[in-house]
């Protein structure tokens, strides 16, 4: 009689072990959903940087004027009144020279 209680407690234990490993929520699955959850928390520790420096970006064109200048000269070519606009152009083949002897070996 003791061998079968024995025996019995034994497969409940191996079921639950079983189950504890493999299972709906086991070790496997905890494990997994650990990751995602970190991987998540540095997803959204980017995203907040990222919005943090969009929101500055977003004050400093309501109030301030020379955030606004700064991207009409960079993006516009804003040229203010007295200003006198200078454009330097390079020869195409004076660019390329350097570059093609130095492809070739010469010197």
């Amino acid at each position: 009689m003791l061998r079968w209680v024995a025996l019995i407690l034994l497969l409940v234990l191996v079921g639950l072990q079983m189950k504890l490993w493999n299972g709906n929520g086991g070790v496997h699955e905890v494990e997994t959903l650990r990751a995602a959850v970190k991987k998540q928390g540095e997803d959204n520790a980017r995203l907040q940087q990222r919005n943090q420096a969009l929101s500055a970006d977003v004050d400093d064109l309501k109030h301030g004027e020379q955030a606004v200048e700064a991207r009409a000269r960079v993006e516009l070519g804003l040229i203010k009144p007295g200003e006198t606009f200078y454009q330097v152009v390079e020869k195409p083949g004076a660019q390329q020279a350097p570059a093609s002897a130095a492809s070739t070996g010469e010197r």
